[in-house]
Formats: structure tokens, sequence, C-alpha cells
């Protein structure tokens, strides 16, 4: 029934997002989730279509012309820049679209139980694990592990939502971690392969081809699956920047849909500002 006091709108259960996504699957159509960073954003979002909304750190960093890897720096504090976006910007201004919080799960600060109350409190419908230490690799991603705050960390937060009734929608980066993440019941799994591409501030060099994030979402989805048939799908990242090449993705994987953030978000008010500027830009005196 969604909201029980408005009678609509957040926040929703664990299983009417569920039922909402399920929805759209057996429509034939794709799953789309979107990062918002900005109310403008989220609003437009939500009369675009889409079947989900994301708020996380990186969105403001996004937003404010910076990379979204800044979201993974000591720039800020992650959970409070999410928490304030929610309350501010985006749960104000949308009215039927579910909205997820971004949760840093190894924040060392946070009693993540009582942290999880506040998101749930605020009006979210589920959280997602962002930042995330999934893709951190090499020497740091080891230090990380081993001083207590690695990848398991959000594996835990994800087990607590699924206690708190909230609906998760989590990123990974290999096929052990979806096995993890799918043993703490999350609902949806995003298979992360990179920093996106394209743009003023996308990565070029830094990227994968499209055939590996072909085979490493399909691992993903295998692995996941093993565990639990009834989780969702999406994919994001790297090469998959437009809908051609989330077109691509859907007829070369089992995956059911996308999650795009500086691939839509980022995007769209680049190319719309710039063209739209260059059209006044065009007109000539009398």
């Amino acid at each position: 029934m969604a909201n029980k006091w408005m009678g609509h709108g957040n926040p929703y259960t664990k299983q009417e997002v569920r039922d909402r996504f399920q929805k759209t699957v057996d429509g034939g159509k794709a799953i789309i989730a979107a990062g918002a960073g900005t109310g403008i954003s989220a609003k437009f979002i939500e009369r675009g279509g889409a079947d989900l909304i994301i708020i996380y750190n990186s969105g403001r960093f996004r937003m404010a012309g910076h990379g979204s890897t800044a979201g993974l720096m000591a720039y800020g504090d992650a959970n409070a820049e999410a928490l304030d976006i929610g309350e501010y910007e985006v749960l104000p201004v949308v009215k039927d679209i579910p909205v997820v919080c971004g949760v840093h799960g190894s924040d060392p600060r946070r009693r993540m139980w009582h942290h999880l109350l506040k998101v749930k409190d605020m009006g979210f419908s589920g959280v997602n694990n962002f930042p995330t230490h999934s893709i951190v690799d090499g020497h740091f991603r080891q230090v990380l592990e081993e001083t207590g705050m690695g990848f398991r960390k959000e594996v835990e937060m994800v087990e607590l939502a699924t206690k708190m009734d909230l609906f998760s929608i989590v990123y990974v980066a290999t096929a052990e971690e979806a096995r993890q993440m799918a043993h703490v019941g999350a609902d949806a799994i995003i298979s992360h392969v990179g920093t996106t591409i394209g743009g003023s501030i996308g990565v070029t060099g830094a990227t994968c081809s499209m055939d590996h994030a072909v085979e490493r979402t399909q691992e993903i989805i295998e692995a996941g699956r093993s565990v639990n048939p009834d989780i969702f799908f999406l994919a994001h990242g790297g090469p998959i920047m437009d809908p051609r090449d989330v077109r691509e993705m859907l007829d070369r994987t089992n995956a059911q849909g996308f999650v795009g953030a500086s691939s839509l978000e980022r995007m769209g008010v680049e190319q719309s500002l710039e063209a739209l500027t260059r059209q006044f830009k065009s007109l000539s005196l009398r």
C-alpha cells in the first residue's frame, strides 16, 4: 500500500518494491534504476518512467562537475550526504517512484543498525551499498580487508537491512561477492564493471571492453542465481553508457535491467545544457 499515512509514495516495503520490479519484467521491459544527486534530476527521472531512484554521495559530486569517484574519497561524510540529499531534495519532490539510500556500510563510526533505522525513518524504501569497496582492488583493497573496513561490512549492512524489511539493491564486482550478497537476502544485484566512460569527466583508458563487461556480468548473474534464483540482476558502468550499450548487454547476458548514474543523470545534463545554450547563442540581433 506504500506510504500508510499518505496513501502513496515512499516508504514502500521490501516486497512492494520487488513486486514493482517483477511487474516490469513480466511486461517484457528492462528495469531501469537511476542515480539522482539533485531534486530536479529525481523529478524528471520519475517523469521519464524509471523504476527506482538511488541516492548516494557521489551524485552530489557528479552534479557539481566532478568525477563520481570523488564519492569514494575522504571529501565528506558519505552517509550524512545521502541522508541530506534524500530528506531535503529528492523525497520531497518525487511522487510514487521508490527511492533507496546509499549506505557506506564500512563506516566504523556508525552503529549500523541505528543508522539504518534513520534511513527507514526518513522514508527511504531500501538501501544500496555505496560507497562500495567492491570496486577497490590491489594492495589498498587488501589493507581495507585486513583492517576491518572491507566488503564484508557491506554484506553485514545488507543482512541488517533484510531483517528491517528494507529493499536492497547492491553493487558487486565479482562472482564471489554476488554469492555473499545473495546469501544475506539482497533483492537485486548490480554487476559493477567500472567507472562509466564518456562525457566531460568519464574515464577513457581506465575501463574494460564490452566483451569483458558481458563476461563478468554473466558470471556475476550465474553466481548469484545459484544461491537465490529470485534475485533481480542489473548491469552498470564501464563501457555501458547509452541505450545501445544497454541493449547489447540485455542481448548477450541474462541481465534484467540497467543502473544509470553518470550515464543517465550527468550525461543528460551535459548534453542538453550544451545543446540548448548553443541554440540561444545562435540567435542574431535584428
